[in-house]
């Protein structure tokens, strides 16, 4: 079955590769040059878009050998030469084979570069020589004969490979009871679910500039007409900034997008999840008397906000809504539905493109669809949001007095605000 590059994650793409280059050194030393062309081109062929490079690089082979391999199998059979086959040990003698110190002088010259990489007064600045053609210069220097597709060729066999960083590192330990609150969630958006209630995933996304800026991504033109973009992004060149804040409907996998020009503020937010309820809330669950709310720690819906939960307190009384909040423990919000149900989807849709207008980025906001049914309804807010907004202890005395309900487990995320006074 055909693997597809474009959609393989880089783990697997990682995983793919070193598969590849394994079975080909087991496999190349009993194959005769025809024969590991059409291995080559096999592999290729397999993994369409993108899988001559990839095989070319996974077994250090060159990539002319891979497309050879690749036009021999798309012959007849009847069309195919016989050809000759080479007796062992005939051919160009391979550059390591000629001088047997050279791996070794190489290997040595990407391990140096671990200590010496990103010092600015380092004389041969060796984190360039990282690419092909700085390395197979190095060599040269060093008396070797060295060539980039030679160095790529050992570097793969040698196990080198171009990574990117692997973000698993976690600068604090988790909160031990991580795990438990997301089953926690996890309980609470089943039983509201079962009761028609409806549920919903709240963050703000990234800050934009507003103006025709060059975006993150690539999208197909013609050769020469790729969009002219400004070559600086400096703020005071821009209409203004486009504060998306974005409500996920884990039922109705329906998305909705407020989109600001002023402070991503906790009246901002409230606001953000006012029009949802107004425009598609409301409508979609009728009879709803309660909202399940799941958001960060952190931002404009943190925790540990008081004008959060004042702002609440008042959509809550003007809707007849109980309002649960279920906050996500820190350093945990890519679980939190809305970043990779709805976010992650714009981001891929508007990529490439300069966000020139606000009008421009509602378009591509609303224009956002995936193959499960998710559609997204963009709205425009201009409304004005300072900063610094106070709660007095007395007024949250009173506020959680009333109307704030703490839950038994993790009270400090997990709460609901009452539509109206407490008895």
């Amino acid at each position: 079955m055909s693997v597809s590059l474009r959609t393989m994650p880089d783990p697997e793409r990682e995983q793919r590769e070193a598969e590849i280059a394994g079975k080909w050194a087991d496999a190349s030393p009993h194959l005769s040059e025809r024969a590991r062309r059409i291995w080559l081109g096999t592999e290729a062929r397999q993994l369409g878009h993108g899988g001559v490079k990839f095989v070319a690089q996974a077994a250090g082979a060159a990539i002319e050998t891979v497309r050879s391999g690749i036009a021999e199998l798309g012959k007849d059979h009847g069309e195919q030469e016989e050809g000759r086959v080479r007796r062992p040990g005939g051919g160009r003698k391979k550059a390591e084979d000629k001088d047997p110190e050279l791996p070794a002088a190489l290997d040595a010259l990407l391990d140096d570069d671990k200590s010496e990489a990103g010092d600015p007064m380092t004389p041969r600045l060796r984190w360039t020589s990282k690419s092909l053609a700085r390395l197979s210069d190095e060599l040269n220097g060093q008396g070797h004969e060295a060539s980039p597709t030679m160095v790529r060729r050992l570097m793969y066999q040698q196990g080198w490979r171009l990574q990117s960083n692997n973000k698993s590192m976690a600068k604090s330990l988790p909160h031990p009871d991580r795990n438990a609150q997301f089953g926690y969630v996890n309980e609470q958006v089943t039983e509201f679910a079962a009761a028609g209630q409806p549920v919903i995933s709240v963050d703000a996304k990234k800050k934009e500039l507003v103006g025709n800026f060059a975006n993150g991504g690539r999208e197909w033109a013609r050769a020469g007409e790729a969009p002219q973009v400004l070559d600086h992004d400096f703020p005071s060149w821009a209409e203004g900034k486009a504060l998306p804040y974005g409500v996920y409907d884990l039922a109705g996998n329906e998305g909705f997008v407020s989109v600001g020009d002023d402070h991503d503020t906790p009246a901002f937010a409230v606001a953000s999840l006012e029009s949802w309820w107004v425009t598609l809330g409301c409508h979609r669950y009728p009879d709803g008397t309660r909202l399940l709310v799941t958001a960060d720690s952190g931002g404009s819906n943190a925790a540990r906000s008081r004008a959060y939960k004042k702002h609440l307190a008042a959509f809550a009384g003007r809707h007849s809504l109980d309002v649960t909040l279920l906050h996500y423990p820190s350093g945990t919000s890519k679980w939190n539905k809305v970043e990779h149900r709805l976010f992650s989807f714009i981001s891929v849709n508007w990529r490439g493109k300069p966000l020139t207008s606000y009008e421009t980025v509602l378009e591509l906001i609303g224009a956002t669809t995936t193959k499960t049914g998710l559609t997204v309804t963009a709205s425009r807010d201009t409304g004005v949001y300072p900063t610094g907004e106070k709660i007095s202890d007395k007024d949250m005395r009173q506020l959680e007095k009333t109307r704030i309900t703490r839950h038994d487990w993790h009270p400090d995320w997990n709460y609901t605000i009452h539509a109206a006074d407490r008895p």
